[in-house]
């Protein structure tokens, strides 16, 4: 019991700071991000920043996670809460720093814009000392806001520990199945080489003992400004604490009154100044006759703490009314123990306007799960305010017990933490099922053992045979093998000849330097975690993608040899190709087929480039659908993207989209299993929820990241934005929310303009929503979502068709066509932009692409229509938009033939004079004419066309069609006699 109170006594070693220098300045790390940060009046690093790494190493990467800016009380930290580190195993901080005592700080968010912070559940350790234990963050936030009126959505645990090493290792371990967080740290070292060397006992008046800490350390569980407001950190620049009002902790705000007196206060010792602001002691509370009826009345304070551990109460006084000695006298209570009698504050301290402090510890570790402070009369008192009580503030510390202060959090969603009471079982009972259960789990760990280490045995004999120690063999997959050379840098070695070998051809690093220029910045095309992404021109002018990796980068390796192995297996229209690498010089290079139309992102917001048409984004979102649904069925065991964004989905001169990226990728699960275990790894915002939450990779994974491209395409905003209101951060949530609501199409991308079939946004949104359910049983496989995204084009195309018949079916169209079939609307597209201005009866010439009828007998029109907008004072519109129009022919051998069907595709310039009606007097054709296929292997058309069929084909045998929704305009040509 003495060696128990002895340790525990030493605790108040740390609760005096004295003004000496201290040994290094403050660590402040802003977790999960990559910059410097001003928050709070001070400058925070981030955990990825080169400044804040050299300061501590972290054991395992995690994730990084974005969230909302926060509000209310912690506003002014609003930057520090923007980003957080999330790990699914156990991954530590580790502090380079001088031996001494410091205050360490863990900040805590409960907003994320992609995780639900309610499934976090983790423990915290510093040096051995478990801080937190079962901690689940919007449980304690909850708790602490109803007990203080608070709508806070941030919690800072505070520590403080002495250090001996040198060093202070901070781990987060979260409960399996969950994941833990942290936004911002803070390691600041307290001033001092002496420390206070005394405590009073509560329950012993009069009672000190000297104590020496060891590597204990305490919590801070209250900091409370007695009779004032708040103290806000900044107030505090020495160690930047907070001090909360007392108004939500005291028993009855009529038990005293505040007094105030901010002139010359100075602390008793010099030493004292880092104790506490001097701000502190300029308020007071104190009872008086006036407000007291009763003298035996005490003034009570009352705080919710943690039962099972014993808890120093630190209390701050300065005398602001009496000058002299036994005027103001009274007794302190703790926990209804008398902890000081006769306490004369003017006496203690040596005058009025001396401000100090006194530590009691309480070492009774009852199971009481709230911890009274009391100041009550002395009725020996003889001085004119016998019965007076003065305090200006307090701190309360939880003592660690047996190396631990963490106690579990109530976790929001019915998982009780320490609250909940087991059923008490009969005694007999309990020691029975342990035997039972000891006997049972050493047998059969006995056997396991036997049966792994023979199995590990074996296998580690053929692997030695076999294969040289490093990344696992690529022959399997193309006659390749990872090793390691002698620097340990990651390479890749030929097993055979690489004219067999699917993954394409080896590079020298001197052709990839030529190609690259030296690999010079401007070539630069995209940047990702593995490296930088260039444009290179090979030697024969082929246009290709360089990936340079990391050179020192051991994840990057990994990385480079998952692409490697996967996309020597794969080969398909919708996925990237891989042309070749290069492992020269310890590089880590691919080279892909060149993408020219960059990624799909570019396209939908953040850059210049004109919108897509709707058609555009259903059949990319088919492409990359088409490309998934492979991954998943083309092989036995299936393949996991792991990292399906819209950043790795590629669009090549044609707009044909195909998936990209396969570093992080995984095999699928044997057939009999259901999921692939593995390490959290993805973009977030695009992460499956129940992924991040079991650890369990499944294809249904990639079908939720797939379900938030969906979304992304359809609205063209960032899937996660932390600059917007709180509800709009979340893409999913935000979207989802509109769909059930039935109002979706107020978040459609406005520049879409209104340029599709209502049915086929539906069709659209139902398979996204599908796809973001929450079990992954419940979503749809990418086969299905793929017979939707047909369905929903479909749909489309068949709006566009029925809005074309309309405009045929009116009266006032006059068309000309001759053993002709003309269809409808396939698509209305941006590409030809005009805006020319004319005036009754001037000519204007109008860049449009129009069909030129040749040898139109034995041809069938399958698409043809063009649409010009004219408003009615006969300006012009907007913009000219026009459609590709297909013409089949069965005779034409010499033609392009996709599929069977021959595609000849000619367009002209016309120019147009306005008449008086708005509608064109007649028109001049200049002839133009070039191709296109869906292939990209154009050609032109005096090039397609034999001699007869030129000499068949007039300038003037044209045809174009002009259509609104509210007039139509239509220009005619008289064809020869022989069509």
């Amino acid at each position: 019991m003495k060696s128990s109170a002895h340790s525990l006594l030493t605790v108040v070693a740390f609760l005096l700071l004295v003004n000496v220098q201290a040994q290094s300045k403050p660590l402040l790390i802003n977790c999960g991000s990559g910059s410097i940060t001003d928050a709070g009046g001070r400058r925070w690093v981030g955990d990825s920043h080169p400044d804040g790494s050299a300061n501590f190493t972290l054991t395992l990467p995690g994730a990084i996670a974005p969230a909302p800016e926060a509000d209310g009380e912690e506003a002014a930290y609003g930057d520090l809460y923007r980003t957080a580190r999330v790990f699914n195993a156990s991954s530590s901080y580790k502090f380079s720093v001088a031996a001494g005592s410091y205050f360490l700080r863990l900040h805590f968010s409960q907003l994320f814009s992609s995780l639900s912070a309610k499934e976090s559940v983790f423990d915290v350790t510093a040096n051995g000392l478990k801080l937190l234990t079962k901690f689940n963050v919007p449980g304690e936030i909850e708790l602490r806001n109803s007990k203080i009126n608070s709508t806070s959505d941030v919690i800072v645990k505070e520590y403080l520990l002495n250090v001996t090493s040198g060093k202070l290792e901070v781990e987060f371990a979260p409960d399996a199945g969950s994941f833990a967080f942290i936004n911002a740290m803070e390691v600041v070292p307290v001033p001092g080489n002496s420390i206070f060397d005394s405590v009073n006992k509560v329950g012993g008046v009069g009672v000190k003992g000297p104590f020496s800490l060891g590597d204990s350390g305490v919590e801070t569980m209250y900091r409370v400004c007695v009779g004032g407001g708040k103290i806000e950190r900044k107030e505090d620049p020495r160690l930047w604490r907070k001090w909360d009002s007392d108004e939500h902790y005291i028993f009855s705000l009529n038990a005293a009154h505040t007094v105030m007196n901010s002139s010359n206060i100075s602390y008793v010792k010099s030493d004292d100044s880092t104790s506490a602001p001097l701000r502190l002691y300029e308020t007071a509370r104190v009872t008086t006759e006036t407000f007291v009826v009763d003298k035996k009345f005490n003034v009570s304070w009352s705080f919710n703490v943690d039962p099972g551990f014993e808890y120093l109460v630190r209390l701050h006084f300065c005398e602001l009314e009496y000058e002299k000695a036994e005027q103001r006298k009274f007794k302190i209570y703790i926990n209804g123990k008398t902890a000081a009698e006769n306490y004369d504050v003017l006496a203690r301290a040596g005058g009025k306007n001396k401000a100090f402090h006194e530590d009691f510890l309480d070492a009774d570790s009852s199971q009481a799960d709230t911890l009274w402070v009391q100041l009550g009369s002395e009725s020996s008192s003889t001085g004119t305010a016998a019965g007076d009580a003065l305090l200006n503030g307090m701190e309360i510390f939880k003592v660690s017990r047996n190396g631990v202060l963490g106690h579990p959090t109530m976790k929001i969603g019915g998982i009780s933490g320490g609250t909940a009471k087991p059923k008490r079982s009969p005694k007999w009972v309990l020691i029975g099922a342990a035997a039972g259960l000891v006997l049972f789990v050493s047998i059969a760990g006995a056997i396991y053992i036997c049966f792994y280490m023979r199995r590990k045995k074996n296998a580690s004999a053929e692997e030695t045979k076999d294969n040289p120690p490093g990344f696992r063999p690529l022959a399997q997959h193309g006659a390749t093998a990872m090793v390691k050379n002698s620097r340990s840098s990651p390479t890749l070695r030929a097993a055979g000849t690489f004219g067999s070998c699917r993954m394409g051809r080896q590079f020298s690093i001197a052709e990839i330097r030529a190609a690259t220029m030296n690999f010079d910045e401007s070539l630069v095309i995209g940047v990702g975690g593995f490296g930088k992404v260039y444009k290179g021109e090979m030697e024969n002018g082929t246009l290709v993608a360089i990936k340079r990796g990391h050179a020192q980068s051991q994840q990057g390796a990994k990385e480079f040899e998952t692409e490697i192995e996967m996309l020597s297996r794969l080969r398909h229209r919708h996925l990237v190709s891989l042309i070749g690498y290069c492992d020269e010089q310890n590089e880590m290079i691919l080279v892909y087929e060149h993408m020219a139309n960059g990624t799909l992102r570019s396209h939908l917001y953040g850059s210049e480039l004109p919108a897509l048409t709707w058609k555009q984004r259903l059949e990319i979102c088919i492409g990359a659908a088409r490309g998934l649904h492979y991954l998943h069925t083309g092989l036995d065991r299936g393949i996991i993207h792991r990292d399906v964004k819209t950043t790795n989905i590629l669009l090549d001169n044609n707009f044909v989209a195909k998936m990209a990226d396969f570093g992080i990728s995984k095999d699928g699960p044997p057939l009999d299993h259901t999921h692939v275990s593995t390490a959290v790894k993805g973009s977030f915002g695009y992460l499956d929820p129940e992924y991040f939450r079991r650890q369990q990779l499944t294809q249904s994974s990639d079908v939720y990241s797939f379900g938030v491209v969906l979304f992304e395409v359809l609205c063209a905003r960032p899937v996660i934005n932390p600059t917007l209101p709180r509800d709009q951060i979340n893409l999913a949530e935000w979207a989802l929310k509109w769909k059930r609501q039935n109002l979706l199409e107020t978040i459609i991308d406005p520049r879409l303009n209104g340029n599709y079939a209502p049915e086929s946004i539906k069709q659209f949104s139902e398979i996204a929503e599908k796809c973001l359910a929450d079990e992954g049983r419940s979503r749809p496989s990418m086969g299905e979502v793929l017979w939707h995204l047909e369905s929903a084009l479909q749909l489309h195309q068949g709006h566009l068709q029925s809005l074309c018949a309309d405009d045929l079916s009116r009266p006032e169209l006059e068309l000309f066509v001759a053993s002709t079939n003309i269809g409808c609307i396939e698509e209305v597209e941006e590409s030809a932009h005009a805006e020319p201005q004319g005036s009754d009866g001037e000519t204007v010439e109008v860049k449009i692409e129009n069909l030129t009828i040749a040898q139109i007998q034995p041809l069938l029109i399958m698409e043809t229509f063009i649409c010009l907008s004219l408003n009615s004072d006969l300006g012009w519109s907007s913009r000219c938009i026009y459609t590709i129009r297909q013409v089949q022919s069965s005779s034409r051998p010499y033609m392009y033939q996709p599929k069977g069907c021959e595609v000849w595709i000619f367009f002209t310039f016309l120019a147009i004079t306005l008449n008086d009606d708005g509608l064109a007097d007649g028109w001049t054709p200049r002839s133009r004419g070039r191709s296109r296929n869906g292939d990209g292997h154009g050609f032109r058309p005096e090039e397609a066309m034999t001699e007869a069929d030129a000499m068949n084909t007039p300038e003037t045998h044209s045809f174009s069609l002009y259509s609104l929704p509210c007039m139509v305009c239509h220009v005619t040509s008289p064809y020869p006699d022989d069509m």
